[in-house]
């Protein structure tokens, strides 16, 4: 009897390292694990998982371009003004399936403007506007998964509802509307994702080209991983990095920045939060 104890014991030890390599993911997957990516710059989510992630953004350019009937004066013309603004947000995502999941996004802002000294409409100095910001929600879903030799493929559809409407300056006058789709592609050296969208917006009447960008996202260590990424649309195009911190279980910190590299974006707009993963099944 004896002997069969140890012929189990040493079954077991020789077969622990094959299980754990049968359990590890593919190099391709080592960045990001096996969740669908979300509109937070790289956080991926999994089936049954609900993301929560309190952060606050502030905005600081030296050259917002405006129009003055834009903002509820006279005179359609473009000025440049300085704009300061810090912005309260409230993120939640929950994955239903390994390729369907929902995000919805809240927040509350404090914006100023000075108006361009060149500007004569009746726009004063200095304008000021706090309150509910956007609301918005999403749906996205995973067409392909990524395997040995293709990538992965997604999609998202994005309403923004027209909840502030009064003070200008931090207003969505209107629903907007976006659809984009993505690949993603995972390598040794890191993960790249590559997205474009188009854009609709009911007081515009068009469809326009969107957002699109390319990103860099990088495991590091089980603590810590990278993000790099340019996004942008039209004229505006920003570089942005961010550092993440995973501390604990189901917690990390994201410090992120976003730096303007054509005129008409946002000079400078720093981010810190920390996110909340949640098992929910």
């Amino acid at each position: 009897m004896k002997s069969l104890y140890l012929a189990a014991a040493a079954a077991l030890v020789l077969s622990t390292p094959m299980v754990a390599q049968e359990a590890a993911p593919p190099a391709y997957l080592r960045d990001r694990g096996p969740g669908m990516p979300t509109s937070m710059f790289g956080t991926y989510i999994r089936r049954g998982e609900l993301l929560i992630y309190p952060f606050v953004e502030y905005y600081y350019d030296g050259n917002l371009e405006y129009k003055p009937d834009e903002l509820g004066y006279t005179l359609a013309q473009d000025f440049r003004g300085r704009y300061r603004a810090t912005e309260g947000l409230l993120f939640f995502g929950y994955g239903f399936t390994d390729w369907l999941a929902v995000e919805l996004e809240a927040s509350v802002i404090d914006a100023s403007l000075r108006t361009a000294a060149a500007d004569t409409s009746s726009a004063p100095d200095r304008i000021h506007a706090s309150g509910v910001g956007d609301v918005e929600g999403q749906v996205r879903a995973r067409w392909w998964r990524e395997t040995a030799g293709r990538p992965e493929v997604f999609s998202y559809f994005e309403a923004v509802a027209p909840v502030q409407t009064r003070q200008l300056l931090i207003a969505t006058t209107d629903w907007e509307f976006k659809l984009g789709t993505g690949v993603i592609r995972g390598f040794r050296w890191g993960t790249v994702t590559l997205r474009a969208s188009a854009e609709y917006a009911l007081d515009g009447g068009a469809i326009e080209l969107g957002e699109m960008a390319a990103e860099y996202f990088k495991r590091l260590s089980p603590a810590w991983r990278v993000y790099l990424g340019v996004e942008g649309k039209q004229d505006e195009f920003e570089l942005i990095t961010e550092a993440q911190w995973h501390f604990a279980r189901g917690m990390y910190l994201k410090v992120n920045n976003a730096f303007g590299i054509t005129s008409k974006a946002t000079d400078w707009a720093p981010e810190i939060g920390v996110m909340f993963s949640l098992p929910l099944r």
